[in-house]
């Protein structure tokens, strides 16, 4: 591929490349699955998509995946074949859209799937939005919204950075800029270029289009890589000059963390922060928070976290897709591992997340609760008050089971060591996933120098971590159910504080949010039929069930 290297110096004395895409064209991957040009008004679209051949497989489809018991009824999994990354999330003529990674069964090559929603829950199938050619593949990327078009910006496998765009309705027709990669691919580059750059952000700010894509550098400790994100920027969408590696003061990441499938957008009522969420081959989906220097295009990292706790696979949360609210917050949607060998399909999309900015809790800057129309899929409802919790013992609430379920209960643990709550229990207990609540059994502030801690601990101002566990270890009883190291979340819970947790249960995964400030999620693959049951155990000491609300919730098919 043609490359035309112009060095230059910019206004902050950043040296830069620029690259102008080739204007050729290639058929050597285009994909065999249907593909249609729509039209460009709402309601000739939508008599189009009534009869739309692709959708009638996909419904088709999702009627025979519908029958495994392990598909799920209110996440959102893929019509047809196996899914990866959430892509694009976005916003866009009053509906939310939702594309991904697909793997349509004639060609399971990854073409960018396409569902949009009007409330984030009820999520409707549209055809395959973006389809390889020039690329082998269609990876992750990002979309942006304008007044008059929706700009995705992905990684096209063997070409580079590719971008297309889209005006219509319901963005079902797509048009690729160039027709061929903005950014080539790089096997080999000159200093400061990095080897290796994917999955591109894109973002705008003033006349120019920035984006940020994921990669490695070897400053790490002995020379091991660490995680880079590295800065193009363009005013036309075409020709991209390199600026520099984009992070300050990134000590949130591990060894070995690549930045992946980035986000880069800004948080808070007056939009005073700036998020990185991101996804680490190597450790998973994690946040960075911090400030953005317009001037110098830096991105100064203050704090950082994960939002999961332990490797993505098996049956973990993987990568993110990210879009603010308007609101001051951003809605965050993952997808999520598989852990058992199902036939037609593996993983699922979480549920979506609303990320706040709490700027002036130095122990849990960030929030975390479910978005979206949930309530609306509630069914029959059940309520527990005031059940007392022995210690010791284990309580089994008869009137509450299923597998579909929601949960919302509040807890005073009192000075009971160890809180547990049973899901997906089996009468005997050869089956169950443990949520285990450990109060004051996490780190120690890390905002605070060592004297001053100890200071205010005997003061009584600091308390350790409140550490919240989800425990699939014993969730199946099925040979080929993979199980993973337990996922530990913890947060800071004030003295006398209740513990709230709202959890989800949906056939083959569970996702747990306790008082808005930490999150669980794992897969789990119950091979009983009985394993329905819910159940408490207050360890150490007495401990008290204030209220316990559920409802067995409806399908979004």
């Amino acid at each position: 591929m043609k490359r035309t290297h112009i060095l230059l110096i910019l206004a902050v004395s950043i040296s830069v490349t620029t690259f102008v895409a080739a204007q050729t064209s290639s058929s050597q991957y285009a994909s065999p699955v249907p593909r249609f040009t729509f039209s460009e008004t709402l309601e000739k679209q939508e008599k189009e998509l009534a009869d739309n051949s692709l959708l009638k497989r996909f419904h088709e489809s999702r009627a025979k995946l519908l029958e495994d018991p392990h598909y799920p009824r209110y996440h959102f999994s893929s019509p047809e074949n196996r899914l990866n990354d959430p892509n694009g999330l976005s916003y866009w003529n009053g509906q939310w859209h939702m594309f991904y990674q697909g793997y349509p069964p004639e060609d399971p090559r990854q073409h960018w799937g396409h569902a949009v929603s009007d409330d984030l829950i009820h999520w409707r199938d549209l055809p395959y939005a973006i389809y390889p050619d020039p690329e082998r593949a269609c990876f992750s990327g990002n979309v942006i919204i304008e007044e008059d078009r929706a700009i995705a910006m992905y990684h096209g496998t063997e070409v580079g950075t590719m971008v297309a765009v889209s005006s219509d309705p319901l963005l079902l027709n797509w048009e690729k800029v160039t027709g061929q990669a903005v950014i080539p691919e790089w096997t080999a580059g000159p200093p400061p270029l990095p080897n290796r750059i994917f999955d591109p952000a894109i973002f705008k700010e003033g006349d120019y289009y920035y984006t940020l894509t994921a990669g490695q550098t070897a400053d790490g400790p002995g020379g091991k890589n660490v995680r880079a994100t590295y800065l193009h920027r363009s005013s036309d969408l075409e020709n991209w000059q390199y600026i520099h590696q984009f992070l300050e003061d990134d000590r949130y990441g591990m060894v070995g963390d690549d930045g992946a499938c980035p986000y880069f957008w800004p948080i808070g009522k007056n939009e005073e922060k700036h998020m990185l969420i991101h996804y680490s081959h190597t450790s998973g989906g994690k946040w960075m928070l911090g400030d953005f220097d317009k001037k110098r295009l830096k991105f100064k990292v203050t704090d950082g976290g994960d939002f999961n706790h332990g490797p993505s696979a098996p049956g973990g949360v993987h990568a993110p897709s990210v879009f603010p609210d308007g609101k001051g917050g951003l809605i965050t949607i993952f997808n999520m591992n598989p852990g058992y060998p199902s036939k037609g399909w593996n993983q699922l999309m979480s549920l979506p997340r609303r990320i706040t900015l709490e700027p002036d809790d130095i122990w849990d800057p960030i929030r975390q609760e479910p978005a979206g129309d949930y309530a609306s899929l509630r069914g029959d409802h059940e309520r527990v008050k005031n059940l007392s919790l022995p210690a010791n013992e284990d309580v089994v609430l008869k009137t509450i089971s299923g597998n579909t379920m929601e949960l919302i209960a509040e807890i005073d643990p009192n000075s009971a060591q160890t809180i547990e709550l049973e899901l997906l229990r089996s009468p005997g207990g050869e089956e169950k996933t443990r949520i285990i609540i450990q109060p004051e059994k996490g780190y120690s502030p890390r905002t605070f120098g060592l004297d001053d801690m100890r200071a205010r601990r005997a003061a009584g101002e600091v308390m350790s971590d409140t550490v919240v566990t989800l425990d699939n270890t014993r969730s199946s009883i099925l040979p080929t159910a993979a199980s993973r190291p337990p996922e530990m979340d913890s947060f800071k819970r004030g003295k006398g504080e209740p513990l709230k947790l709202h959890i989800f249960i949906d056939r083959s995964v569970v996702e747990v949010f306790v008082n808005g400030k930490a999150c669980v999620a794992a897969r789990t693959y119950p091979g009983r039929e009985d394993s329905l049951g819910v159940a408490l155990r207050a360890q150490g000491a007495d401990a008290k069930l204030v209220s316990l609300d559920a409802w067995q919730m409806g399908t979004i098919y």
